[in-house]
């Protein structure tokens, strides 16, 4: 039988119905190939021989001892069992406890008077030393001191698991897998590493690494295992991604250049203030590709009001210039009316093409929300079929089957981590050629991050807060164990106040009769519109049950007592439009001292004279999220506070979490602290939460040089050979990686 086709075997056929049923459904393994790259997650030594007499507390030991009686109890009224058996070595004793069906079989072993190896991790119950679900192998007469030692110094694989399926069953089904590759040889197994590249990194053959790393005998067979692997997956990744590159080179787009007397030429003589150096450099770097014959692809990263949003604008004004078209997708409506707001602000004239008064170098900007009147949706859609309108800020509306464009030219899209790659790909597939693509983010969530590292786009950076910006201090009030550290938020929050300037405060759920009222699971944001990431993975401190989340109805009404005299507003995205945006424009206008909102101030948000932000169960959010919030303040002349409220335990990931993001204002570093925490999510896949990743082995903050390096043996490769005619090997490893999901995800981008 050849090789090859075992990995594409069903489980059924090697490891039985009942277990490869638990583990298709629970844990995603269908095949044979599924199942060996299941990697343990780490590995338990047995730990040093040891006598009864002298166990350690909370440590993994191996005994040797003799069985000196076991017993079957029962509880639950019978439905449920426990087997103890008790261990002697004529220094001590000790206790093995088994629960579960499984128990029945330990005991037709542990005879009394039968002599064996124990290993497990000693814990205390009822006063009394015990090993729960120890391994162990029983001895004969003949076995002697190398056997015992061997056993002691065993490396034992821990694999992810599930509450169906325990480690040590999933190690038994690997196992089986394994015994019948050895039975057959491992001659003609598909080894997509070239064997030049192998031979110039140094890595051991496939069959050796996948061997090694589910039966290692020692830790440097594990690391030799661990390096060959990554090594598949950061290749073979790459090599994909060099695929799409290559792909994309091919494909034709029209150059759109700016005209030296042009609408951008226009505008830049209006400004008022100078462009930093970032932002010129940024903008060249778009320019140029505007300029060419093949679509831009590329993310836009910078710092909470470094600038992004002008130096998007100059790249849709080129190419309105040319004579295209630019969209910009926002997530929410309350964005997408700011952008429109700040954009018509900034272009003045330029932006009343058409109307009395506009210039002759001007175009329309026009908004597409889905809540907008149908006169003036209707009237929006004729301006951006007829070319009317050059540049169009919207929401998902833009998406629609109905919205057509003149000659769509450039997309942008704001806040990119908050659209799924179906409504980006809807929007670029309304353009007669592929249109240029400008993704932006402040702070990229993991998945970004990994796709960033992994090289698939070509990133700009803005590094540089823009002249007039001010520094923010980031504390985080204990509300749990120090109480009074609220009170003290409130009274800062009546001093900036009273000082002139505004504050935020915000809050995860609305509080009105649609949100659910049941308690949610310690470490989940509860309620939250908006769309924003999950928390980081990891975040649950515990099973129990909290409070509901901080409500903005709710607290809005509270603050009568702490805040009493000062003008406080609420907002949210269930607010009709027209009154969301009388909220934001009396809160810019300075009418409003202290807006209480839940996320829809998240991103764009712009008030220079707000100082001071409150967020309240600021756990429930992620880090990015907070690094988006806090980024509404400080946009003045005046500093910013922004205060993380939490009442969760000191010692919590959670309050890690919020100390990580209070200690700096660096998007980058917390970007990568979001992606230890989160993993990468499925860098070929839609999903971003870290739960489901193609990555089982790499890890991008890890393996940062194996990715670069990887990125350069595949571009070589692609460059020379880009139907892998000469790599079939390669081509089956690539078609294992990339169904059908991830093959259409990639060709969007």
């Amino acid at each position: 039988m050849d090789p090859v086709s075992v990995l594409a075997d069903p489980l059924h056929k090697v490891v039985g119905g009942s277990t490869a049923k638990v583990l298709g459904e629970h844990l995603g393994l269908h095949t044979v190939g599924d199942l060996l790259h299941h990697y343990p997650r780490r590995y338990a030594e047995r730990g040093e021989l040891t006598r009864l007499a002298e166990l350690p507390l909370d440590e993994h030991v191996t005994v040797v001892a003799q069985v000196a009686d076991a017993r079957m109890l029962r509880f639950n009224n019978g439905r449920g069992q426990r087997l103890e058996v008790t261990l002697t070595d004529g220094s001590g004793r000790l206790q093995l406890v088994f629960f579960g069906r499984g128990a029945f079989a330990h005991e037709k072993k542990l005879l009394p008077g039968s002599r064996g190896m124990f290993a497990g991790k000693v814990s205390v119950f009822n006063r009394k030393l015990q090993l729960a679900h120890p391994d162990y192998k029983l001895l004969d007469a003949e076995s002697g001191r190398d056997t015992v030692e061997r056993f002691a110094g065993e490396l034992l694989p821990l694999y992810p698991a599930c509450r169906q399926l325990s480690s040590w069953q999933i190690e038994q089904a690997v196992g089986t897998v394994l015994d019948s590759w050895e039975a057959m040889g491992w001659e003609g197994l598909a080894d997509a590493l070239p064997a030049s590249l192998r031979e110039s990194q140094g890595l051991i053959p496939l069959s050796q690494a996948l061997r090694a790393v589910h039966r290692p005998c020692t830790w440097a067979e594990v690391a030799d295992a661990r390096a060959r692997l990554k090594w598949d997956e950061a290749f073979v990744l790459q090599v994909a991604l060099a695929r799409r590159r290559f792909a994309e080179q091919q494909l034709p787009a029209l150059p759109r250049l700016a005209r030296a007397d042009g609408l951008l030429s226009a505008f830049d003589a209006r400004l008022p203030f100078t462009l930093t150096e970032g932002q010129h450099r940024v903008s060249g770097e778009i320019f140029e590709e505007l300029a060419g014959s093949h679509p831009m692809h590329r993310l836009l990263q910078g710092e909470v009001g470094s600038g992004k949003t002008m130096v998007a604008l100059r790249a849709m004004l080129t190419v309105v210039d040319a004579g295209g078209q630019a969209a910009m997708l926002a997530p929410t409506e309350v964005l997408a009316q700011q952008h429109h707001r700040s954009i018509v602000e900034m272009m003045g004239d330029l932006a009343e093409a058409g109307i009395l008064g506009g210039s002759e170098h001007g175009t329309k900007v026009v908004l597409l929300t889905g809540s907008m009147g149908a006169a003036a949706r209707r009237q929006a859609l004729l301006d951006l079929a007829t070319g009317e309108a050059g540049i169009v800020i919207g929401t998902h509306a833009l998406i629609e089957d109905r919205v057509g464009f003149f000659d769509l030219g450039l997309v942008v899209v704001d806040e990119q981590h908050r659209f799924g790659v179906e409504q980006r790909d809807a929007l670029r597939s309304k353009g007669r050629q592929p249109p240029h693509l400008l993704v932006m983010t402040a702070t990229p969530i993991p998945r970004t991050v990994a796709m960033t590292v992994f090289g698939d786009l070509e990133t700009s950076v803005l590094d540089q807060l823009p002249a007039g910006r001010s520094p923010i201090v980031t504390h985080v009030v204990p509300a749990a164990d120090k109480p009074h550290f609220l009170a003290r938020a409130w009274e800062r929050v009546r001093e900036e106040v009273g000082a002139g300037h505004q504050a935020y405060v915000v809050c995860p759920r609305i509080g009105d009769e649609k949100d659910g009222e049941k308690p949610t699971k310690a470490g989940h944001r509860g309620g939250s519109e908006g769309g924003g990431e999950e928390v980081a993975d990891g975040a649950e401190e515990s099973g129990e049950e909290r409070r509901p989340p901080v409500a903005v109805l709710e607290l809005a009404e509270q603050l009568s007592g702490p805040l009493a005299g000062l003008r406080v507003e609420v907002l949210h995205g269930r607010m009709h439009p027209e009154a969301k945006d009388d909220v934001m424009r009396r809160f810019a206008a300075g009418e409003v001292d202290v807006l209480v909102a839940t996320t829809v101030i998240e991103v764009g948000v712009n008030v220079p004279n707000a100082t001071v932000m409150v967020i309240m169960d600021a756990d429930r959010f992620g880090v990015s999220q907070l690094h988006q919030l806090r980024g509404r303040v400080g946009r003045g002349a005046a500093a910013g506070l922004c205060l993380l409220v939490s009442e969760m335990p000191e010692a919590s990931p959670a309050r890690a979490r919020l100390a990580a993001v209070a200690q700096t204002l660096d998007g980058f570093e917390l970007s990568r602290i979001d992606l230890e925490q989160r993993r990468e999510g499925d860098v070929l896949g839609q999903a971003q939460s870290g739960v489901r990743s193609s990555l089982r082995m790499l890890t991008v903050i890890e393996d940062e040089d194996v990715i670069a390096e990887a990125r350069r043996e595949a571009t070589a490769v692609v460059a020379a050979d880009p139907t892998l005619e000469a790599y079939p090997e390669l081509r089956t490893a690539l078609d294992a990686l990339l169904d059908e999901e991830r093959e259409e995800y990639l060709d969007k981008g």
